[in-house]
């Protein structure tokens, strides 16, 4: 079952897809551009990976880790689908990350692997954007690399995990206006969904709703205000997003 939040006519509606757009709970149908998307669940703890495909690690000249590379994201990251992301006018090289985001179901506290999936509710697909100007060092991203306003999409749906029948093989895809500039697949994850489950309940409780996104593949490109960018996920559907430029958002 695939389900989304939208805000139309002044009130939050759940929302399903439909062939015309989008189906309000009450049965009302609008195209997509007339809701405003919000992230299809309420967001709890989000939990980013860095360095989770080993080819995108090779990319940007970096050994594979240890242990899991995780870092925290505040609330004011997450926008929803078709919102807008702004650049920043002084940085050079700004990047999208499409990204498995898994959404955990019911209380995990030291959880172990084989019994890790249980706690697993659904998916979505997060656009995670990063500034390459902004990183520090190996233990990065630093806080102003990742917690940007807006620069965290999630969407368009939360898919109820019994859906995927296998959450191994799942492809990705970013397109950039309309040219595919990544792709890459869930089997080529680092440490994959239950090894991050095990060891992050492993020192902390994770709680429903709280969001694990595990990572990007290769193919990272830079983007600029105007630019379209859209993450697809196998099944779960098609995530658009558009850059801005600092004068779009009123900073001179």
């Amino acid at each position: 079952m695939m389900r989304g939040r939208v805000a139309y006519a002044g009130a939050i509606h759940e929302a399903s897809p439909d062939p015309n757009g989008v189906r309000l709970a009450d049965g009302r149908v609008r195209r997509e551009d007339e809701v405003v998307w919000l992230a299809p669940i309420e967001v709890g703890t989000i939990f980013a990976l860095g360095l989770n495909y080993a080819e995108h690690a090779k990319e940007l000249q970096f050994t594979r880790q240890e242990e899991p590379l995780v870092f925290l994201k505040g609330p004011g990251t997450v926008i929803g689908h078709r919102g807008v992301t702004r650049r920043p006018a002084d940085v050079s090289f700004m990047h999208y990350e499409c990204e498995l985001a898994v959404v955990i179901g019911q209380t995990a506290r030291n959880v172990k692997h084989e019994n890790a999936m249980q706690h697993v509710a659904g998916y979505m697909i997060a656009n995670d954007y990063a500034i390459r100007d902004y990183l520090e060092n190996y233990y990065r991203p630093n806080l102003r690399v990742k917690n940007r306003d807006g620069g965290t999409v999630l969407g368009p749906w939360f898919v109820d995990a019994d859906d995927i029948e296998d959450v191994t093989q799942l492809e990705l895809r970013t397109y950039v206006n309309g040219t595919r500039q990544q792709h890459g697949n869930t089997r080529d994850l680092v440490t994959d969904i239950p090894a991050l489950i095990e060891y992050l309940s492993g020192f902390m409780t994770l709680a429903p709703g709280d969001v694990i996104l595990t990572g990007t593949p290769e193919g990272i490109v830079n983007v600029n205000a105007g630019d379209e960018v859209v993450c697809e996920i196998d099944g779960l559907g098609r995530l658009v997003n558009t850059i801005a430029s600092d004068a779009d958002f009123g900073r001179a």
